[in-house]
């Protein structure tokens, strides 16, 4: 049964209502977030000059392609939504794609969900706390005035997310035209700064004086550049939702992530222009420090503009991350709820409320992003998995219809730089977060085992909880077809 017959029949399927323009503003609105207004000083401060911080920034922006590409080969390959949970079930078995799922959908995706609300947050409690400080109880007063303003924004995203795919895209390509007019303010002032001759800082012969020698360090740099483009995967996990994604995937792909690498270049050289290294390492909002040196009584725009940067990027994130829950329950590895779909709106309700409110509960610790560091190692990990699944379909499934097929080296290289990313790190700087991380993860076997593989209910409970949540969210169970709709 085809999308469309769906919409006059009585099985319910998502809907293939996101075209090539949605695809970039999607992959687009969802890295750019709060990471180039943040990461910039700690990426600077970890390789400890200006020429190797955009050296990181570039080959950040690379590493981004060379996983999208590889995720593009799969994604064609294996047009179900969920990226790198069905990837992993597809080659390597249920174990490594439940871990995975247990991962992410528990903490990772919410968490990234709670920090970028979080920094908006913190711009829209700026102007009205400009003097708070850590030594009193306004600091208290601003904690808890940016978690309101965070849980408002994920609240009524989660909403948008819940009642309109098509809404929730409106909002998406909105805010996405908003966020780089932000940028391009930024970028613009860089070129005049560069015509005025303040280029002190971005000589070669000065630029590069004084760059880490560690090489393991810039793993760590990695992490923070990496983090700014966090969301190079996310139209995998909509592939059933996307308008003929054989073409549109991978061009979603190739024409939105060079845009962003362009940008964030541009954007830190611009930074530079205006900061030296140390005043940047010194500042604690790069982007605000700069607009105050530079557009004197209009400065006050750029934490606007930051708010709708960071907007954007939760909702592109509670889009995408909402659909893994919905994905893995359809694989019998979450409840069955999760994998229901609105009867009238056509959207994964129960799975998306549970990504937005996991993301609640994490405003909740006054400091969680220890959390996300925990865990970001976790992520390459099952990247890394991911490449690892490609390269083993190829010999696997060596006649399996490819309609793109990216050359060897290209998941060769992003399997050595997966290693790397998870190595370097640990071995830098060792720590016990490293084991909790690996202790979490492992845990998902006590439930994998009991529930998924044994398949145990537990009776008068299970089913009766099921079908009232099943009539107070008015869902029903979802129908999959893998035909590809041209729509």
């Amino acid at each position: 049964m085809s999308n469309k017959e769906t919409d006059n029949g009585d099985t319910m399927a998502l809907k293939r209502r996101v075209g090539l323009g949605s695809c970039v503003a999607l992959i687009v609105g969802t890295i750019i977030g709060s990471g180039i207004f943040i990461s910039p000083v700690y990426v600077l401060e970890e390789t400890q000059s200006v020429g190797m911080s955009l050296v990181i920034w570039f080959l950040g922006g690379v590493l981004a392609m060379i996983g999208a590409l590889c995720f593009a080969e799969l994604g064609t390959m294996i047009p179900k939504s969920g990226g790198t949970y069905v990837y992993l079930i597809e080659c390597m078995g249920p174990i490594p794609a439940f871990l995975f799922s247990w991962t992410c959908a528990l903490v990772l995706m919410p968490a990234s969900v709670s920090a970028i609300a979080l920094s908006f947050g913190y711009y829209m409690t700026d102007p009205i706390y400009p003097e708070h400080s850590c030594m009193d109880e306004s600091q208290h007063i601003y904690e808890a005035v940016s978690k309101l303003f965070a849980a408002i924004c994920i609240l009524a995203l989660t909403f948008i997310n819940c009642v309109s795919v098509k809404a929730a895209t409106v909002v998406q390509n909105g805010l996405t035209v908003a966020k780089l007019i932000a940028l391009a303010i930024i970028i613009a002032i860089g070129f005049v700064r560069i015509c005025q001759g303040h280029t002190e800082h971005l000589v070669p012969s000065v630029a590069f004086e004084g760059s880490n020698t560690n090489l393991f360090a810039y793993g760590i740099a990695f992490y923070q550049s990496l983090w700014a483009y966090d969301g190079w995967n996310q139209l995998n996990f909509v592939t059933e939702e996307i308008k003929n994604p054989y073409r549109n995937l991978p061009y979603g792909i190739l024409i939105g992530i060079p845009v962003v690498t362009l940008v964030y270049l541009l954007t830190n050289i611009a930074y530079f222009t205006v900061l030296s290294p140390d005043e940047m390492l010194a500042s604690s909002a790069v982007a605000v420090t700069f607009a105050n040196r530079t557009m004197g009584v209009m400065a006050w725009l750029m934490p606007l503009l930051v708010c709708c940067s960071t907007v954007g990027a939760v909702n592109g994130c509670l889009f995408t991350a909402g659909r893994l829950p919905f994905v893995t329950a359809r694989e019998g590895h979450m409840m069955d709820i999760l994998a229901m779909v609105h009867v009238r709106y056509y959207t994964p309700l129960p799975s998306i409320i549970l990504t937005g409110g996991i993301a609640l509960l994490m405003l909740i610790p006054s400091d969680f992003s220890s959390l996300v560091n925990y865990f970001s190692f976790a992520a390459w990990l099952f990247y890394g998995l991911t490449i690892l699944a490609l390269l083993l379909l190829r010999v696997q499934q060596p006649n399996t219809k490819r309609p793109i097929k990216v050359p060897i080296v290209i998941p060769i290289i992003g399997l050595v730089a997966s290693v790397y990313l998870v190595l370097a790190p640990v071995i830098d700087e060792p720590a016990m977060e490293i084991f909790y991380a690996i202790l979490f993860i492992l845990s998902g076997l006590l439930l994998y085992f009991p529930f998924v593989h044994f398949k145990l209910r537990i009776p008068y409970i299970m089913k009766p909880t099921q079908v009232f949540l099943q009539k107070l969210m008015f869902v029903a169970p979802s129908s999959y077809n893998a035909a590809v709709s041209k729509e």
